[in-house]
């Protein structure tokens, strides 16, 4: 009984760690990251033993926008942890669009992910009347904007650029908050000659 006893105290073999790369179409500074999806994903996955965020970054584009935010994971448990972690991500905000890489040698595949829709817009920085920038607050602005949105979402993000300066709004439903803006956008003189766009999903 020795041998069998040995082998039966070994149990099952520890399942090998895999990365994972959350790819989040979420538009968020570096310190917005961590303290979104970093912390608390890294503490609810050691705390179920299914594994611990292992880093993360931010991708820009050339103009200096954000591209997306990455938070790269260490799992043990892929039958588990994969479920877990896209609800979980979905739980702390993940948009749509968002794309889970699993980096897996026998099993390398892509999920998309993600249940919050987006709406960037886009102020024109350098083509308004000299006293539009002089006499307008951008934070009154922001106020009205989440205002009409309040039952929708609400503005959690920004860029500034050379050339424009970009508002990052999530929440429920992308049409229903550009319908909400419309108002707004055509009588602020700050908003004169923007872009609106849906970020999420991300358009073809």
């Amino acid at each position: 009984m020795g041998i069998f006893s040995n082998i039966f105290k070994l149990g099952k073999p520890k399942q090998k760690a895999v990365y994972v790369t959350a790819q989040l179409n979420h538009l968020l500074m570096p310190i917005d990251r961590g303290d979104i999806y970093e912390d608390p994903l890294d503490d609810a996955l050691k705390s179920l033993k299914y594994g611990e965020v292992d880093g993360g970054g931010t991708m820009q584009l050339t103009t200096g926008e954000i591209a997306h935010i990455d938070v790269e994971i260490l799992l043990y448990n892929l039958e588990d942890g994969i479920p877990f972690l896209i609800s979980k991500l979905e739980e702390l905000g993940a948009p749509k669009s968002s794309i889970l890489h699993i980096q897996d040698d026998s099993n390398s595949k892509q999920i998309e992910f993600g249940k919050k829709e987006g709406v960037a817009i886009y102020l024109d920085g350098i083509n308004l009347p000299k006293e539009v920038y002089e006499n307008s607050d951008i934070n009154d602005l922001i106020e009205k904007l989440n205002i009409s949105i309040s039952d929708l979402g609400k503005m959690e993000s920004y860029w500034q650029g050379e050339r424009e300066t970009a508002l990052y709004f999530y929440g429920s439903s992308a049409e229903g908050m550009k319908n909400n803006f419309k108002s707004i956008v055509d009588s602020y003189p700050l908003c004169k000659g923007c872009r609106i766009i849906t970020i999420a999903p991300k358009q073809l």
